[in-house]
Parts: C-alpha cells; structure tokens; sequence
C-alpha cells in the first residue's frame, strides 16, 4: 500500500515505509502461497463433489441396505480399521468411510447405501486435503502452526503499516481511485488503492487464522475450553476427555475437536444401532459419524454445516443412549466468536456473497505483491536491496514501534520474528555505514 510522495517525506513516514517494506519482504512469498491455496480451498465442496462422482454417485432407490452390510463390504474390500462415515444428504451419493491401514495409510472406501456394494476406493483426503495441508504450512514440517502465527501477525501489521503510508499528505497519486496510467505511478496508485479496500479483508483473514497458531493458538484454546467462555459444560462432571489416535471425533470444529465423552464400558453397539439412534434425533445431513476404538468412547455424530448457528454434534453411548446433543446455542461467547470467524474466514457463513469477498481478498493479496515486486523492481539500486533509508532519532522510531508493538504484544512469535529483524537491521545498516570506508 506504500506510495512515494513528491513533496519530501517526513522521517516517520520514512521509517514506517522501511518496515513495511520489510514486511513484504519476509511473508509475501507465504502469503501469496496462502492466498492461493486459500483461494482454491473456498470450492472444496464443488471441488471434491466434481472428484468424487465416478465413486460416490449411484442410483438413487427407495430401499436401503443395513448399515452394518456396508461395514462388512468395507472390510472386505478394504481390511483396516474403519474411523468414521461420512452419511451424504443426497440420496444419489455413496456413503464414505475412512478407513485406516495397519502401516497407517488412510483411504476413503465408498459404499451404495441401497445394495452395500463397494463403488470405489480412493486415498483420504484427495486433491483438496493436499491444498489444506499446503494452506496450513503442513509442508513445513513440526514448524508450521510456528509459521503460521509469525506470518499472520507481520500481515496484520504490513496491513497498518500500508495504511499509514496510503494516509493522504497532500498527494497528487490515486488516493480512493487508481490515476496513474503508465509506468511506475500507475503500478503505486494500484498497490494503494487495492490494499485500501481490501486491507480490512486479510487482516480479518489473517486474525480469524489464528486459532491453530502455536502460541496464541495455544494459550487462546487452553482458556476458552477450560472455561464459561468456551466449550459447554459436560453432562457429567469430568465426562470430557481428551481424544487419542482413532477416537478423535471428525468434523467437530474448533470447540469440540480433540475430545470426547467418557461413557463407561459398555458393551460395543453395532453401526446399525447407532445410526438409529443419530437418525431418531433428525441431525442434519451431511454428518460425519466417528467410531470409537476406546469402548469408554462415545460415538460421536457432527452435522457437517455452513452456518456456524446450525452446528450440532450428538454424542452416542455404546448401549444406545445419547450422552448429550450439543449444538451452537450452548457454546460460550469466545467459542462463539471463534467459530463464526473461522466460518466466515472459509467462505461458508454468509453464502455466495461471503466466498466472494474472501475470494477477493485471495485475488488481492497478489495484486499487492506483483505491484510491489514491480514498483521495487522499478527503483531497485545496483547490488542493493534497495530498503528505504531509515533516518536516525528515537522520535521516527516510535511511530513505527507505536503501530507494531501492540501486534507483537498480542502476538508473540511476531514480537520475537520482529527482535530477529531489528537485529538484522542493524547489522544491515551497520555494514553499509563501513562500505565506503572499505573502499
């Protein structure tokens, strides 16, 4: 969003420019990465549905055949542990179970609700699940909720940072409209209009992204759930309890994932029964329904919905007794918050027009980037990085610390990320000032 003024700029404006274009410089390659995947990630259902169809589209017919004849077709066709199913609101569309291999490799097994017979196995996940994993920075490795929250908090604070610098001062450029036609200025009108109207998009992007970062994360998910404000109050007391390996519920969002109920042992329930007991209660479909291997585990059933208000998950006990039906209303204001940002953030919560506007702030966070390479590009010195000098005084240097710091604060791997490149700075400057001297 930075724009060069021809009048001469004040030493703040100059040190906030050097910072936000540093800024640039460490995450819009992740940030572009982001927006990509991101972008994509908004059709998965289209996506998936267009992918899965040769397997997962039958017949429709107005019998059914039991549940626990999938299970067995499942097995046969697919030996493993079976994790959970995924029950389809369309009647033209198979039911999908996750299946679980002895080396670890998950498959999904699709099966004909109407005769039990297999239509086709396919790796877990497909393409989308790739492009999540790459959106998340799985690729990365263990570091990539460490990532996550350092790249998101240094795009909050490139957003305030642009701001400041898109501030009108007696400017000739493009303030609310692009002017500029050729050369450099049009590319300088283009950055900072387009990241005036879409700034408040990623910012909201890159908060409501937030709740799976490492620290922030953490700590925000440690005391919402353990408190009023988060998950609601188990049916009976100490009944919640963290979910291992197979037994983690599918499906069950932010404030419900990782956990389940306990249910005492009891003998195990057959599918048929349970989903008996799911469909009696007339949760919506799709659901994804998770089968416990812990028989102290419920079963646990979650509707698979776009608006935050119509999340319900049912929590099944072995001998067929519901445990609790829990949806949205008992959720604490946190949880609430969170929830809906993270729906908001996939495009779901306010239909087309939501995925629209999430979609333009993908497209914007590219529009940003290649004006930025082109205007740098265009003023770049020979064998330099070309920075903008930052004038000596604590006075230029507070007004960019006035806007970062709050954001290092809230987010503290951002605040560590922001010592790290203060320290470069320094040493940046450090050689440059001992350069001429050299020579």
């Amino acid at each position: 969003m930075a724009s060069i003024e021809r009048a001469p700029i004040s030493g703040a404006y100059r040190v906030v420019w050097r910072w936000h274009f540093y800024a640039g410089l460490l995450v819009l390659p992740f940030l572009m990465l982001l927006a990509l995947t991101g972008g994509i990630y908004l059709f998965q259902p289209e996506i998936d549905d267009a992918l899965q169809r040769p397997v997962a589209a039958v017949n429709p017919a107005s019998t059914q055949a039991s549940p626990d004849a999938w299970l067995a077709s499942v097995k046969a066709a697919r030996p493993g542990t079976v994790i959970n199913l995924l029950r389809p609101a369309r009647e033209d569309r198979a039911v999908r179970f996750t299946v679980r291999s002895p080396d670890g490799e998950e498959r999904f097994v699709f099966v004909d609700p109407h005769n039990a017979r297999v239509t086709g196995v396919t790796p877990a996940g497909g393409v989308t699940e790739i492009v999540k994993q790459i959106h998340s920075l799985a690729i990365v490795g263990p570091w990539a909720n460490l990532l996550i929250e350092i790249v998101a908090g240094w795009a909050i604070i490139l957003v305030a940072t642009g701001i400041f610098l898109w501030w009108p001062r007696r400017r000739d450029g493009g303030v609310l409209t692009v002017k500029a036609r050729v050369g450099r200025p049009f590319w300088r009108d283009l950055h900072a209009v387009t990241g005036l109207y879409a700034g408040g998009i990623i910012a909201f992007l890159a908060i409501t992204g937030m709740p799976w970062s490492a620290v922030w994360g953490e700590q925000v998910m440690g005391a919402v759930k353990n408190t009023a404000w988060g998950r609601p109050p188990a049916p009976v007391a100490g009944a919640w309890q963290t979910a291992h390996h197979d037994d983690t519920p599918a499906g069950a969002g932010w404030t419900l994932e990782g956990v389940n109920l306990h249910a005492r042992p009891h003998a195990p329930a057959d599918l048929t029964a349970a989903l008996a007991v799911v469909d009696a209660r007339a949760l919506a479909r799709p659901y994804i329904l998770s089968i416990p291997s812990d028989p102290n585990a419920t079963w646990t059933a979650t509707a698979q919905v776009m608006r935050v208000q119509d999340t319900r998950t049912l929590y099944v006990r072995p001998d067929g007794l519901v445990a609790a039906d829990i949806g949205y209303e008992q959720f604490g204001p946190a949880a609430k918050a969170i929830e809906w940002g993270i729906a908001t953030h996939q495009g779901t919560q306010y239909g087309q027009i939501n995925r629209i506007l999430m979609l333009l702030g993908c497209i914007a966070v590219w529009v940003l980037a290649i004006s930025g390479l082109v205007m740098w590009w265009r003023r770049r010195p020979k064998g330099r990085v070309g920075a903008p000098t930052a004038p000596p005084g604590p006075r230029v240097r507070a007004a960019v610390l006035g806007i970062v710091i709050p954001f290092c604060i809230l987010y503290p791997l951002t605040g560590l990320s922001l010592l790290v490149a203060l320290l470069l700075d320094q040493a940046v400057r450090a050689a440059m000032r001992l350069k001429p001297a050299a020579s």
